[in-house]
């Protein structure tokens, strides 16, 4: 069963993006999660202002993402890697620090559609998302299956209605 759609939102109200991958192993060749992402929003329309790759390093993480929050050329950043729970993935531990809202529903709906694809270890996932400084961010898993369902079942569903809703 197909959740109902939403109502439409002005089509016309443009929305830029960074991306930001937290890897210590990834380059801009092998980053596919990175490269999806800017593939999924180009093609829905959304204009791509920045990309960066990452060590996972908590300090450096908070450091960039404020920085990136700070750009007024910014309405929301995607980030992808280091939401499980190995010793090396930081990247929630990072942004709870400094979200200033959380959107709930992001992390509880994703599991629950990771759930239905793999299974009980989608609870090992933090996926999480939330407003910081007025720019809407977005933290996925780096599996390349994770940021494709997070971004056609919600993300690029609602970019556009969230944005608005912040500039109001």
């Amino acid at each position: 069963m197909n959740p109902p759609l939403p109502h439409p939102d002005a089509s016309d109200v443009p929305v830029n993006c960074a991306v930001i991958t937290v890897s210590d192993t990834r380059t801009p060749e092998t980053d596919k999660s990175g490269q999806l992402i800017q593939s999924l929003l180009k093609k829905a329309g959304y204009q791509i202002q920045d990309y960066l790759i990452l060590p996972d390093e908590p300090q450096e993480i908070r450091e960039k993402v404020l920085g990136f929050c700070q750009r007024r050329d910014l309405d929301a950043l995607m980030i992808n890697g280091g939401t499980g729970i190995a010793p090396r993935d930081t990247t929630y531990d990072a942004l709870e620090r400094i979200l200033e809202k959380i959107l709930p529903g992001f992390g509880e709906i994703f599991r629950s559609l990771s759930y239905a694809e793999i299974g009980s270890r989608a609870i090992a996932s933090r996926a999480v998302a939330g407003i910081c400084q007025g720019t809407l961010v977005f933290s996925l898993p780096g599996s390349t299956n994770a940021v494709k369902l997070a971004m056609e079942k919600l993300i690029l569903p609602e970019l556009t209605h969230l944005v608005t809703q912040l500039k109001a």
